[in-house]
C-alpha cells in the first residue's frame, strides 16, 4: 500500500522485539529532535475554537503568529491567550498575505479541510489537519498528489497513529502472531449528533460573531441554522461526512497500517432513515480488499448507530468503539477509538504477549510531526497514507448514497458498474472556492 510499511519493510525498520523494548524507531526519533529542539516553527492555527483548541494547545511550543476562525465568540479563548498572534477570519486571506509562516494547523469543519490543506501545501507550508483528511474521495486523491509534490512534513489528526500501543499492535499483526488476516470487522458508537433529518425551515438570525458566508466556505449557501454548528454539522452531507467519515478514520487506522489494505476493489451498504441532506442513522458497510503481495484478499465489516457484529466474535460484551482483526492463528481485538487499547484472543493462548501499559514509551502525535517538519522525518500518519486511508473510508459514503454495492476501479478513481457513484466522487465548488 502507498504511504505505508509493508511487511518486510516494517521487519526491517523494527523488529517486533524492539519495538516490544522501545528502542529502534523511537530512539532514532529523539535523537533527531535533539538535534533540532532550539529551533521554533512560525504556526498559523486554522481553527482556533473547538478541537482546534486542543491542537493548539499541543503545538504550543512553537511560535503561534496566527489565528484564524470564523467565529469570534467560539475562537475568543485563543485570540485572549494569544493576544500577539495577528488574527483573520478567511484563511485565504491569511496564507495569501503571510509569507512568514513555517506551517499551519486546520481544525475546521470536514468540508473547508481539502481547500485549506491545498493553498497551503501550493506553498510549500507543512500541514497538520484533522481527519477526516477531505471532505470527498476526489480531494482526497488531490491533497495526496500535491502533497508528494510539496515534500514538506505532513500529518492527519488520527492521534492513535503516534500512539505505542497502535504501534504494538501493527508489529504484531505483521510478524504473524496471529497469522494471515481475512476478515475484519469495525464498529462506533456513532452518531453522537442528529442524523436522518430534514433541513430546517426557520431561518433565525446569524450571530454578530459568526461570518456565515465564511463558515458555508466551498459549500453551496444555504441560511444560517443553529442545527450546523458547532459540531451538529458532521452529520449534513453538505459539511460533514457522518459517523464513518468522523470515526472510521481513527479506527481503520491500526488495520490499514498493519495489513497494508490500500484501496478496496467493491464496495456496498446498508443503512436506515438516510436521506439527501443527511447521513443515515445507522449504517453497515462491507468492504473487499484484494491480496496485496503474500497477504491474502481481506473482508471489512463496519457498523455505526447501534449496529455491532456479532459479540460470539470476542465472547465478551463489545466496547462502544473498537475492531476486530480474525486471522487463522488468533484475532486482535482493539477495544478503543485509536486501536491502542488491544487484546489478543484467545487470552490463555497468547498470554505471554498481552499488552503491559509500560512496555513502550509514548509518542505524541503533534511533538512527531513538529520533528519532521524541522528535520525533513516522516510522520506515520502522513498525507501518503492519510488520504489513501480517507479516500477508502469516504468510498463507504459513496455506498451509502447511491444505496447498492460497486466494483471500484482506484487506478482511475471511478466505480466500474455505477454511473451515480461517479457523480459522488467530487462536488462543485461555490464562486471564489476552489482547490
Amino acid at each position: 500500500m502507498s504511504g505505508s510499511f509493508n511487511r518486510r519493510q516494517f521487519i526491517q525498520h523494527s523488529t517486533t522485539a524492539a519495538v516490544l523494548a522501545g528502542t529502534g524507531f523511537w530512539s532514532s526519533r529523539a535523537a533527531a529532535e535533539s538535534k533540532s529542539s532550539l529551533e521554533k516553527l512560525n504556526i498559523a492555527i486554522i481553527g482556533a475554537g473547538g478541537q482546534g483548541a486542543s491542537n493548539l494547545k499541543n503545538v504550543s511550543s512553537e511560535n503561534i503568529v496566527v489565528l484564524c476562525d470564523v467565529d469570534e465568540q467560539r475562537a475568543k479563548e485563543a485570540f485572549q491567550k494569544y493576544p500577539k498572534a495577528a488574527k483573520y477570519q478567511d484563511f485565504r486571506k491569511l496564507l495569501d498575505e503571510r509569507k512568514d509562516i513555517d506551517a499551519v494547523v486546520i481544525s475546521t469543519p470536514d468540508h473547508t479541510h481539502a481547500a485549506a490543506t491545498m493553498m497551503a501545501l501550493r506553498l510549500g507550508k507543512h500541514v497538520y489537519c484533522e481527519k477526516p483528511l477531505t471532505h470527498s474521495v476526489y480531494e482526497a486523491r488531490q491533497v495526496r498528489q500535491a502533497a508528494a509534490e510539496a515534500k514538506t512534513a505532513t500529518q492527519m489528526g488520527t492521534q492513535g497513529s503516534s500512539h505505542s500501543g497502535l504501534r504494538r499492535a501493527v508489529a504484531l499483526v505483521k510478524s504473524g502472531t496471529i497469522g494471515n488476516v481475512r476478515e475484519i470487522h469495525a464498529w462506533s458508537d456513532r452518531p453522537i449528533w442528529p442524523q436522518a433529518i430534514p433541513r430546517p425551515k426557520e431561518r433565525p438570525a446569524v450571530p454578530v460573531d459568526l461570518d456565515w458566508d465564511l463558515w458555508l466556505g466551498p459549500a453551496p449557501v444555504r441560511p444560517y441554522h443553529p442545527a450546523y454548528l458547532p459540531f451538529v454539522w458532521r452529520g449534513w452531507w453538505d459539511f460533514g461526512t457522518g459517523a464513518l467519515g468522523d470515526m472510521a478514520c481513527h479506527i481503520l487506522n491500526m488495520a490499514f497500517l498493519a495489513l497494508d489494505l490500500g484501496a478496496p476493489t467493491s464496495v456496498a451498504a446498508e443503512s436506515g432513515g438516510g436521506n439527501d441532506e443527511t447521513a443515515p442513522a445507522w449504517s453497515i458497510i462491507r468492504y473487499e480488499f484484494p491480496s496485496r503481495g503474500a497477504l491474502p484478499p481481506v473482508t471489512l465489516a463496519w457498523y455505526d448507530g447501534g449496529k455491532k457484529p456479532p459479540q460470539d466474535l470476542v465472547g465478551e460484551a463489545l466496547s462502544p468503539n473498537g475492531s476486530l482483526l480474525v486471522g487463522e492463528l488468533g484475532r486482535l481485538y482493539a477495544t478503543d477509538d485509536f486501536g491502542s487499547a488491544f487484546k489478543l484472543l484467545p487470552v490463555e493462548k497468547f498470554a505471554a504477549l498481552q499488552p503491559k501499559p509500560e512496555a513502550m514509551p509514548e509518542i505524541l502525535h503533534h511533538r512527531e510531526w513538529i520533528v519532521a517538519c524541522k528535520t525533513g522525518g516522516k510522520t506515520w500518519a502522513n498525507f501518503d497514507f492519510a488520504a489513501t486511508l480517507t479516500e477508502t473510508v469516504l468510498l463507504g459514503n459513496v455506498a451509502l448514497r447511491v444505496g447498492r454495492k460497486f466494483q471500484w476501479d482506484s487506478a482511475n478513481l471511478r466505480a466500474k458498474d455505477c454511473p451515480q457513484a461517479d457523480g459522488l466522487l467530487r462536488r462543485e465548488y461555490r464562486t471564489g472556492w476552489t482547490l
